[in-house]
């Protein structure tokens, strides 16, 4: 059964899923239509929180995660003290179980929101509250822009599935060709933008904003001017992340990810993993159980899940302890000082425990990100550099002024004119800012492929470089899953693999 197929069955566990609730245990999910379902707001509601509630699968954080090595490991920020197909791209494979994994479940987030906006379009006379149909709309579209931005980063190529797969003929969609993956993301991203709410209202915090939209557009459009040098893509980038407004830096790095500080005046947008410590994933309440997502594999990322998986920690290479200033203030939150451990999102006040419940919500999008793109973009585009580099000493400014009189990390100059210099300064900002944070892979490959750095003999990891095996005509992306290139013939495999 190939991914098509697959999700045509998914599709109808999702609907029948939908309908279930403990609460009306006379009821069986089998026995209610589409139809019947899709009958009210709050049903309609339910059916947004389910494809939130896939996110679940890709970036919940926790040693025991199978997927959360993809994103982390292949970069030169993080290693481990054992080997991972990941980090050992030699041995990364298109039979890769988590390859598998990750591709599927990104189909599923895709297919949840493509069976949303179907339902919302179809709708009559359903919606009675003013703006909620196309803030609905809205969030199905940031969630597939979302996933088809993921697909471009990790596989360059993969079909753009846009309706419901319902017919046999859907099943053999055809792999995406040139930057299509993220043509399509930033076609979402802009209509989620018009679509979604400035705010929501405070029970409702976490789901996507005209923030989170306009933030994810400039970010991908910054990605996609690094791939084809379009610097048009960099001007629209500025103009989206201009958009964003209402947000600011916390005082304290550390509160970026610190699960008593979640959904702060600093991320854009942030997987909601529990709500409060303890509970179940904040999308999985009693009318989504296993059917939307699993709560049952929700372990909390503290010092001892390690343990618990028989994981190799997440610890730092010498490339990103070494870009450290010395006294920079980042660095203890970033690092572990005796194990050099990767510390950034583990409960700092429930170090021993290990419980059932993820404790910490993973930020995707934050301003200080956002800040360092729009920098570049306005390097890239021929802009001021002296404006490019207020933004980068913004970040480092709230870095220095954690500590009462510091002076580390110091301000760059203004008046550097030299264009590298300031990119250089730019790629270093966004190693120490955001490490540990799934970013660097992503960044390096976009730089390789703009030409601001070459990846051909790259060395990544300090713990084990001799079984890297980095190939830069093959490695940029990973192997599409054996299973879609053996049932589909329109499925393009990757060079190298």
């Amino acid at each position: 059964m190939n991914l098509y197929k697959k999700l045509t069955v998914l599709s109808l566990c999702f609907i029948a899923g939908l309908a279930c609730n403990k609460n009306d245990i006379n009821l069986s999910p089998l026995n209610v239509t589409e139809d019947a379902y899709f009958a009210t707001e709050q049903q309609f509601t339910k059916a947004v929180y389910g494809v939130y509630a896939k996110l679940s699968d890709l970036y919940w954080y926790n040693a025991g995660n199978s997927v959360i090595p993809l994103t982390y490991l292949p970069g030169d920020d993080i290693t481990i003290t054992g080997q991972d197909e990941f980090e050992d791209f030699g041995s990364l494979q298109p039979s890769s179980g988590r390859i598998d994994y990750y591709y599927t479940h990104t189909y599923q987030i895709i297919s949840r929101a493509n069976i949303l906006l179907e339902k919302i379009a179809a709708e009559n006379g359903v919606y009675t509250t003013a703006g909620l149909k196309d803030n609905h709309k809205g969030e199905a579209l940031f969630l597939r822009g979302l996933a088809f931005y993921n697909l471009w980063n990790v596989f360059g190529t993969a079909p753009v599935v846009l309706e419901r797969v319902t017919s046999t003929d859907q099943f053999n969609a055809a792999s995406s060709a040139g930057t299509q993956l993220l043509d399509q993301a930033i076609a979402d991203f802009t209509d989620a933008a018009a679509l979604l709410p400035i705010v929501w209202e405070e029970s409702q915090r976490g789901r996507a904003t005209q923030n989170a939209a306009n933030g994810m557009l400039g970010k991908s459009l910054v990605f996609r001017a690094s791939a084809t040098k379009n610097q048009q893509d960099y001007v629209a980038a500025i103009t989206a992340f201009n958009k964003i407004t209402g947000v600011s830096l916390v005082a304290d790095f550390g509160a970026n990810t610190a699960a008593d500080a979640e959904n702060n005046s600093e991320s854009l947008f942030e997987f909601q993993a529990t709500q409060p410590y303890g509970g179940d994933n904040v999308w999985l309440d009693n009318d989504f159980n296993d059917a939307i997502g699993s709560t049952s594999a929700f372990w909390g990322f503290y010092s001892n899940s390690w343990a618990l998986f028989g994981a190799a920690p997440h610890i730092a290479t010498a490339k990103l302890l070494n870009a450290f200033d010395e006294g920079d203030p980042r660095l203890p939150l970033t690092l572990d000082a005796a194990t050099l451990s990767i510390s950034k999102y583990v409960t700092r006040d429930q170090l021993t425990q290990s419980g059932v419940a993820s404790a910490n919500n993973p930020r995707i999008l934050r301003y200080a990100d956002v800040l360092l793109l729009k920098a570049e973009a306005i390097l890239q585009s021929g802009g001021n550099a002296s404006e490019a580099i207020a933004l980068i000493n913004e970040v480092r400014t709230r870095a220095r002024n954690m500590v009462s009189g510091g002076t580390v990390p110091a301000s760059y100059t203004t008046t550097e004119t030299n264009t590298s210099t300031v990119m250089d300064w730019i790629m270093h900002e966004r190693l120490i800012e955001l490490a540990g944070e799934g970013q660097r892979w992503f960044d390096l490959k976009r730089w390789h492929q703009q030409g601001v750095i070459t990846l051909t003999n790259a060395t990544f990891s300090a713990a084990n470089p001799e079984a890297m095996g980095f190939d830069a005509s093959t490695h940029l992306y990973f192997p599409v899953p054996l299973s879609e290139t053996d049932k589909n013939p329109n499925v393009i495999q990757n060079p190298g693999y």
